[in-house]
């Protein structure tokens, strides 16, 4: 929750700062925030195998750590750098280190029965969305005083969450269910795909995680910029729709994905999942106004469904010991659809918006992402079948 809440925070003014930096230029900021989350996802495409064959290896708690911590540093980069170059360092360096996640599922999946599973993840996704609720309302408040300031906010955040781990987290892996020895000729993007290869089904539900992540992309690629030129919404605004994304999000995943899931099962509700998400992205590309753009959020909600019955249906097809390879498999082959992601999203927004589009579509990246998910649910109603 905590490193969410930190990411949270700056969501609101990372875009508009990039905008500062390039006199207001919105079309070229949106391809530069799109450049921003393609380097950011690179560095965990890289690196995320390594981190989950590492946690096999030495246990969840070292990783998670490390995680946090050069987070935190990085976070107090992004707050004094004057340029757009070492800006984007900083977020190569966050997406080597962010490993958080993928280990924070590892961690579940150690200490969770397989029919448990799905609620478990439910949970984690909630603490996620627990901490977006407060992250960008504080941000967009933070930012109307200093663009400066969410970043250092960020910081302290994460370094917090370093000393929680540091002084209160246990161990989840004991030492007799860790991997043998570290691989490194596995701890790599290919040596995930041959994990996911070797299982049944699982490239399949790998596929499907992918294909959602990769729609999740137009999110942080366009949403600032989309809102605020089309709604004039201000930094305050933005983070307080967003904080309402977070409240419907743990509805849902405290709440819903605990009721729903053991009666109609995983498969169900992933497809429901995806079918909710394509048509809450139908509503935000079209929304005219910026009410019927918030009125999606609850439909677009039961996305959150998606990812806990993904997670709970591949976690039972791997053994104790490889938990976090496969965590950092999915983690990497995620990042992969963001390395193409955020500048997909962002180019499909500036032409749209440029006099070169042959029909003004500002929402034109929205619809592509909900037309992803869909083609998400006919390859999850194939491969669960």
């Amino acid at each position: 929750m905590l490193d969410m809440l930190a990411f949270g925070v700056i969501i609101p003014v990372l875009p508009q700062l990039i905008e500062a930096f390039l006199g207001g230029d919105l079309g070229r900021a949106a391809l530069w925030v799109g450049l921003f989350g393609t380097v950011f996802a690179l560095g965990q495409f890289l690196f995320a195998p390594v981190q989950g064959a590492l946690s096999d290896r030495f246990g969840r708690r070292p990783v998670i750590l490390i995680s946090c911590l050069g987070l935190g540093l990085d976070f107090i980069l992004l707050a004094v750098v004057n340029t757009l170059p070492l800006l984007m360092i900083g977020r190569v360096i966050a997406g080597i280190t962010s490993a958080s996640v993928s280990t924070a599922h590892a961690y579940i999946a150690d200490t969770t029965a397989p029919e448990k599973r799905a609620a478990a993840f439910g949970l984690l996704g909630a603490a996620f969305g627990l901490g977006f609720i407060l992250g960008p309302a504080l941000g967009g408040f933070l930012g109307e005083i200093s663009l400066r300031a969410p970043f250092w906010a960020a910081a302290t955040l994460v370094l917090a969450n370093f000393c929680y781990g540091l002084f209160v987290l246990p161990e989840s892996l004991p030492a007799e269910r860790r991997a043998a020895r570290f691989d490194a000729r596995r701890a790599n993007p290919l040596g995930g795909i041959a994990l996911l290869r070797s299982r049944p089904g699982l490239m399949g539900l790998a596929l499907v995680q992918i294909t959602s992540q990769l729609a999740h992309y137009v999110l942080p690629a366009v949403y600032v910029l989309y809102v605020g030129s089309r709604y004039g919404w201000s930094s305050q605004t933005i983070g307080l729709v967003l904080a309402a994304v977070g409240v419907c999000s743990v509805i849902v995943q405290a709440g819903l994905v605990r009721v729903v899931v053991p009666r109609i099962g995983e498969r169900r509700a992933m497809l429901i999942g995806l079918v909710c998400g394509a048509a809450g992205f139908i509503i935000y590309g079209l929304a005219p106004t910026g009410a019927v753009f918030v009125a999606g959020i609850p439909i677009m909600a039961l996305w959150g469904m998606v990812s806990p019955s993904v997670q709970s249906l591949a976690t039972r097809r791997v053994d104790p010991g490889h938990q976090g390879r496969l965590q950092g498999a999915l983690t990497s082959l995620g990042s992969l659809a963001g390395v193409f992601g955020p500048a997909m999203f962002a180019a499909v927004f500036a032409f749209f918006i440029s006099d070169l589009a042959p029909v003004h579509l500002p929402g034109a990246a929205f619809l592509l992402a909900g037309a992803l998910l869909l083609a998400g649910a006919v390859l999850a109603e194939r491969v669960t079948r």
